[in-house]
This record gives structure tokens, C-alpha cells and sequence, in this order.
């Protein structure tokens, strides 16, 4: 009788402990807070003088592509034709590279992104997971992936994450 009355009473405790615990749920824009991270400022600048480079070295491919082409409108009226073969084969492998290099330039592009991210997503991570474990939360869900949720239910935390990373109110630019 007596180890049925405690597996009752600890089974009631687990429960209501869980109930409990399971209501303590909160929310944070990490988009927002990502934005307004001074690290993200950085992340674009060094982003946008990437991609400068890689849009200047494909202009260069293009220039020369537009350059052979008008040679040949030019001259392919006098080649034979062997010679006017090997030329367009010549403009077709321009292009070809081209379209490589720009296929490669985009994944390059993903690639320093998503290197140039990484510490700024973990720095927030972090910030995120201090402010929960010290607000006693069960859970922090990003609020862009909520289809629905209670206001009176769920706790906004951009306030204490912002405050957390030293983040101002002030729109980022």
C-alpha cells in the first residue's frame, strides 16, 4: 500500500512539475536582434566588398567575351571555313567559362556567408540561451515560426537578449 501511495505521489508530482514547467515558454525575433547585432554591419561590408570582386572578374570574362565576339562579327566574313569554326568554338568556351565562373562565384558567395554568420548566429545563440536558463524558461521558439501563439502565454524576450548582447533600441543601418 505504501509504494503504491509514494508511485502515486511522485507520479503527481512529475506531472504537475511538467504542467508547470511546460507553461514557461517564450519567444525572441532572431531576425530582428541578428540585424541589429553590430557584428551584422561588419558581416555586410565585408560581404559586399566580396561580392564587388566577383561581379569585377565577371564583367572582365564578359568584356573579353564582347570583345573576341566583335572581332569576329568583323572578320568572319573573310575566314575560311576552319578558321570561323575554331573561333566560335573559341567564343562558346568564353562563354561556358563564364557561366562556370558564375556558378561558382554564387556558392562562393554562400559560402563566405554562411562563414561570416556563423559567429554572429552563435554569439546570439548564446546570448539567448543565458537569458532562458537564468529566466528559467522551458523553451525559446523564434517568433518568425510561430503559426499561432498567446501573447499572455508566451514571454518576449527580444528585450532581455538585446540587453544581454548590448543592443540598442536604435534601428540597425
Amino acid at each position: 500500500m505504501k509504494k503504491i501511495f509514494k508511485l502515486t505521489l511522485v507520479l503527481a508530482m512529475v506531472i504537475s512539475s511538467t504542467s508547470v514547467y511546460a507553461q514557461k515558454l517564450a519567444r525572441v525575433n532572431f531576425q530582428e536582434i541578428f540585424a541589429l547585432m553590430p557584428e551584422t554591419k561588419e558581416m555586410q561590408t565585408n560581404l559586399e566588398a566580396f561580392s564587388k570582386e566577383l561581379q569585377e572578374q565577371l564583367e572582365a570574362i564578359q568584356v573579353e567575351f564582347n570583345n573576341r565576339y566583335a572581332e569576329f562579327e568583323k572578320a568572319q566574313a573573310t575566314m575560311n571555313p576552319t578558321v570561323k569554326q575554331m573561333k566560335q568554338a573559341e567564343l562558346n568556351g568564353l562563354q561556358q567559362r563564364y557561366a562556370e565562373f558564375n556558378q561558382i562565384a554564387q556558392q562562393d558567395f554562400a559560402k563566405k556567408q554562411q562563414e561570416l554568420a556563423a559567429p554572429i548566429q552563435e554569439k546570439l545563440d548564446a546570448a539567448i540561451a543565458k537569458v532562458a536558463k537564468a529566466g528559467g524558461y522551458a523553451a525559446v521558439f523564434d517568433s518568425m515560426g510561430f503559426v499561432y501563439h498567446d501573447d499572455a502565454q508566451v514571454i518576449d524576450l527580444n528585450g532581455a537578449v538585446k540587453k544581454e548582447l548590448g543592443i540598442t533600441d536604435a534601428p540597425a543601418q
